[in-house]
């Protein structure tokens, strides 16, 4: 394992073998190494210890592990009056799984915090679109007269749920759908959203902040539980309050 380093950091580069430097030795900005490739096992290999591909086409692939992370415990997703209103709209209905190239196409072209244009390149996207068809990584989408407007997507280990990106086409479409997960993940007794790095959107919506070696030590008592493995297309959701 080679490495780029100088008198204050330290970046390991990965090689062929899917193994990753421990992530509560990296640093707080949660850079844990480069290199490697976007293999599934890969990938897999990653979230089991906390690490989450992320970069964009221009730089080498870097993997990271943030100081603090971001979760969304589901019982914690917040309702409030308006956004309750919302839900009652019989317009919007929920799927599970449905169309998740869809949901990750639409994802491909929102950009993250602090990071102009796309980040998900094609080969990240089928990466993820190979986990999909794993049984692996799972789209949650938000229709409105019969058309996809909002959803999100993200990775199934254990009684943990990795989200990675969404998008809305209409106000709230994507709330909507998180607002989905987060109800089916209370009923089927999931620990944790993951929500890896803080937006103001993700924190109003009742995501909150701890430290790397608290999810950590979540994480390896969450991957311990079985995984909804499979297709979630037989899932259901509707609001009911």
């Amino acid at each position: 394992m080679s490495s780029i380093h100088d008198d204050e950091y330290y970046l390991p580069k990965l090689n062929k073998e899917h193994l990753f430097p421990s992530a509560r030795e990296a640093p707080e900005e949660g850079l844990v190494a480069f290199g490697g490739d976007l293999d599934p096992h890969r990938i897999l290999k990653a979230y089991q210890e906390g690490i989450f591909p992320w970069y964009s086409p221009e730089d080498p692939l870097l993997w990271w592990s943030p100081n603090p992370r971001l979760l969304l415990f589901p019982e914690n997703f917040a309702l409030n009056k308006s956004f309750k209103r919302v839900l009652r709209n019989k317009g919007f209905e929920i799927r599970f799984d449905y169309n998740f190239e869809a949901v990750i196409s639409h994802c491909s072209h929102v950009p993250r915090a602090g990071q102009e244009g796309t980040w998900l390149s094609d080969e990240m996207k089928e990466a993820y679109i190979k986990l999909h068809r794993m049984g692996f990584a799972h789209s949650v989408e938000t229709y409105y007269e019969n058309k996809l407007v909002g959803g999100l997507y993200g990775l199934a280990l254990g009684k943990g749920f990795f989200g990675e990106s969404m998008f809305s086409l209409m106000s709230n479409a994507s709330r909507i759908s998180l607002c989905a997960l987060s109800d089916i993940c209370v009923k089927k007794s999931y620990d944790f959203i993951d929500c890896q790095v803080e937006t103001p959107h993700l924190v109003n919506w009742g995501a909150t902040l701890i430290a790397r070696d608290d999810f950590l030590d979540l994480l390896e008592e969450t991957l311990e539980k079985k995984t909804d493995f499979g297709s979630w297309r037989d899932w259901h959701w509707e609001y009911n309050e």
